[in-house]
């Protein structure tokens, strides 16, 4: 009897599991099709080791902790912010912190993307700091690497002296085969005093050599950071009290680990 039972009930789960695959296979199949939103959001949380900004620490070396937050329209604009806490050489009163304010579109070309905007940098609580940069770049894939130039302009303003300042920049990163392991280049030349940093002589180059290893949402990125500032220039230029400015602008390897999500 009990046999007979179970070769009665084999074809009733058979037509159960039949019926139910295709409508598992619609649901698959509904959100394969539904279309990508029109809006995004996306953001990350870093710690680094100290925070260089075009060569020069904006940290007095010291540890800092960054984040951003970018809101993408499928148009291809897109507005963000990103911040970090500074020191030393950074360090301009109020928060002691700056604050980034960034409108900006990004379009593809091809295999190529362009991306241009405006960038403002603030630093809360201060008065006479915050200035404005537009700023545009061209990044490609050339073979087994990842190329990207791009120049920030900041013209004259009384927040940075009436002065203005060209930033020009090229980058390359290649990532190993069949690893996490990503290696990364970058070249600056800052031209102009009208920035901050603009360096002692307002004319200078900045450069770095790194790694980094990503691991699902997280990214450990070690370069080694320099310019070629010199020490005589770079003390002179430091006038605040703490770390002799050579430190702030001699070579360095800066680590850092990135939350993104």
């Amino acid at each position: 009897m009990k046999r007979h039972v179970q070769v009665f009930l084999s074809p009733l789960l058979l037509a159960a599991a039949c019926a139910a695959t295709p409508a598992r296979a619609q649901d698959a199949d509904a959100k394969a099709a539904a279309p990508a939103p029109a809006i995004s959001v996306t953001g990350n949380v870093a710690i680094v080791s100290q925070y260089r900004f075009r060569g020069i620490s904006q940290s007095d070396g010291d540890l800092a902790i960054q984040g951003g937050l970018t809101v993408s329209h499928e148009s291809g604009f897109y507005l963000s912010t990103w911040a970090s806490n500074l020191g030393g050489f950074g360090t301009y009163g109020g928060a002691n912190m700056e604050l980034d304010l960034i409108g900006g579109y990004k379009h593809s070309l091809g295999k190529a993307t362009v991306d241009g905007g405006l960038l403002w940098y603030v630093y809360p609580g201060t008065s006479g700091h915050n200035y404005a940069e537009p700023y545009l770049n061209v990044s490609a894939p050339v073979g087994p690497v990842s190329l990207k130039a791009g120049a920030n302009y900041a013209p004259k303003q009384r927040e940075i002296g009436n002065e203005d300042s060209l930033y020009v920049y090229a980058e390359v990163s290649a990532a190993i085969p069949h690893t996490p392991i990503t290696l990364l280049t970058h070249f600056g030349h800052t031209d102009g005093r009208g920035a901050a940093p603009a360096g002692p002589t307002g004319h200078y180059d900045d450069w770095s050599l790194g790694a980094a290893y990503s691991w699902k949402m997280l990214t450990l990125n070690v370069s080694y950071v320099d310019t070629d500032i010199r020490r005589a220039d770079a003390d002179a230029f430091y006038t605040s009290g703490g770390t002799p400015g050579h430190e702030i602008a001699d070579g360095a390897v800066v680590a850092s680990l990135t939350a993104s999500f």
